[in-house]
């Protein structure tokens, strides 16, 4: 007995100390939080939306809170002005990044514009993003591009029309999206509506996104990186090589177009471009730099805007009077043009982007946004924020902030004709694609196919849900991930007007 009370004891008084200087280090310079647990900290109060456990907890500890997830010091954002605080007013003390183990998969976070620090390397790849990709010249000049995308989709919308079928909203506009990515950058479609052989890429980037959105132990206990407990970055790097052969083949196949006597440079698309600038500057940016950004944008760009096209969709189907309204907007804006919607258009129709704001607000596409690392200690309003401690914003509970937002559950875009706020990083009380140096480089992308998609879909069809499904009972589910995913694909059935 006398054996087994030493080791008993001595665990107790270890655990008693952890608490004790925890606590004494939590009163007095960390923000306030929920009391950690030894060893697992503040693992449990996550939960398997931990979007809306951190909201509900912040409004018992406030818009500044601290967790100890595992060994892991976290700061959760959940105000506006707490968040004007970080990414505005000490936005280079948390440029860096908190990187998920389960996208260190083929050492992408060593190359990639979304992870690397806030330096050199990282205003180089920003540089070339604006320069040659997301710049308004070089979105100008794809416009006609991005148009026959379009059409393509409404043609397979037409066809399922014709037929009587079923419609996945967010897998078509995860094609459409994705071959207006992949004709920027390659001039070639990646993925084609209802074929399977193309349906690898798709698949391949849906299971990192759902790796990376996983709760993974390697995050909380650093030390267990190595071992990959739960073997994340092993089969993410499965899927991540599948993605860079892909890259790899179209980048050797213009290599070797471009090294023929006869090659004539007609593309200049971003691909091109990029080998142009390869050439003349190589030590640089190197051909490996180029498939580790194609990764990033690719990866980034197409699950995000299609599962926010899904949630718009979703939203006006759920509230009848709202499709109505937007449709009747884009009707009379078009009614003297047989065309789809183009980005000149997208300033005459308030109401459809003030869905898209709604839609934004309640279901934010990162409702966590990509997390952010302190680069060293940093006092905000009182309280300590630590060197190396991972920073969380919560848009999603912001977006639900009834001090910002009258009836903040009820989708009312009418709330923004009301108000000059805007999702370009400048209102903070609205920062569905980040804010400071780490904003969103293809937020201007996004915004244009967004609002041309959407006015399109509506200028051509109705829709409704199909098995006799009201609206009202539309499943209006979430499942957390990198991105804010519906429980359940929307289904929809297309009508022509």
């Amino acid at each position: 007995m006398d054996f087994l009370t030493f080791p008993l004891l001595f665990s107790f008084f270890l655990a008693f100390a952890y608490v004790i200087v925890i606590s004494g280090r939590r009163n007095f310079r960390l923000p306030p939080g929920p009391f950690p647990l030894p060893v697992i900290g503040n693992l449990l109060h996550l939960g398997d939306k931990p979007h809306h456990s951190l909201a509900t907890l912040s409004k018992r500890y406030g818009p500044l809170m601290s967790l100890k997830l595992g060994s892991r010091t976290t700061i959760v954002v959940s105000s506006s002005n707490i968040a004007k605080e970080f990414f505005h007013n000490h936005d280079p003390f948390f440029s860096s990044r908190s990187i998920p183990d389960s996208l260190r998969v083929v050492d992408h976070d060593k190359y990639s514009i979304v992870f690397l620090p806030a330096e050199d390397q990282w205003r180089k790849l920003r540089k070339i993003c604006k320069e040659y990709i997301f710049s308004v010249r070089r979105l100008d000049a794809n416009e006609l591009l991005c148009r026959k995308k379009v059409e393509e989709l409404l043609d397979h919308v037409s066809d399922c029309c014709t037929n009587q079928k079923d419609v996945n909203i967010g897998e078509i506009a995860f094609t459409t999206v994705l071959n207006v990515l992949s004709n920027v950058m390659f001039s070639m479609d990646i993925a084609q509506y209802d074929s399977v052989s193309s349906q690898e890429f798709k698949d391949a980037v849906r299971a990192l996104m759902e790796f990376a959105g996983k709760p993974n132990i390697a995050d909380f206990f650093p030390i267990l990186k190595p071992f990959d407990p739960q073997g994340f970055v092993r089969q993410g790097n499965v899927y991540a090589k599948k993605i860079m052969t892909i890259f790899d083949t179209i980048i050797n196949q213009r290599l070797q177009t471009r090294s023929s006597s006869s090659f004539t440079q007609t593309n200049n698309d971003v691909l091109d471009l990029l080998l142009n600038f390869n050439q003349t500057n190589e030590s640089e940016f190197t051909q490996n730099d180029m498939r580790h950004l194609f990764f990033d944008l690719f990866i980034a760009g197409t699950d995000t805007t299609s599962s926010t096209l899904e949630w718009v969709m979703t939203e006006l189907i759920h509230n009848p009077e709202k499709l109505k309204k937007a449709r009747l907007e884009v009707i009379k804006l078009m009614k003297n043009k047989n065309d789809i919607i183009q980005e000149s258009d997208i300033f005459q129709l308030p109401y459809l982007q003030a869905v898209i704001k709604e839609t934004l607000r309640l279901h934010p596409p990162v409702p966590f946004l990509v997390p952010h690392q302190a680069v060293c200690d940093v006092e905000i309003n009182g309280y300590m924020v630590p060197k190396n401690a991972q920073v969380l914003c919560n848009v999603w509970a912001m977006g639900r902030d009834s001090k910002i937002w009258s009836c903040p559950e009820t989708f009312l875009p009418e709330r923004f004709l009301e108000v000059t706020i805007d999702y370009k990083g400048q209102d903070f009380e609205f920062i569905p694609f980040g804010a400071g140096r780490r904003i969103c480089p293809g937020l201007n992308l996004a915004h244009r196919m967004l609002h041309t998609m959407l006015g399109s879909l509506l200028l051509k069809f109705d829709w409704k849900l199909g098995g006799n499904i009201k609206a009202n009972d539309i499943d209006m589910g979430e499942k957390f991930g990198v991105t804010l995913q519906k429980n359940e694909a929307l289904m929809a059935i297309p009508l022509r007007l």
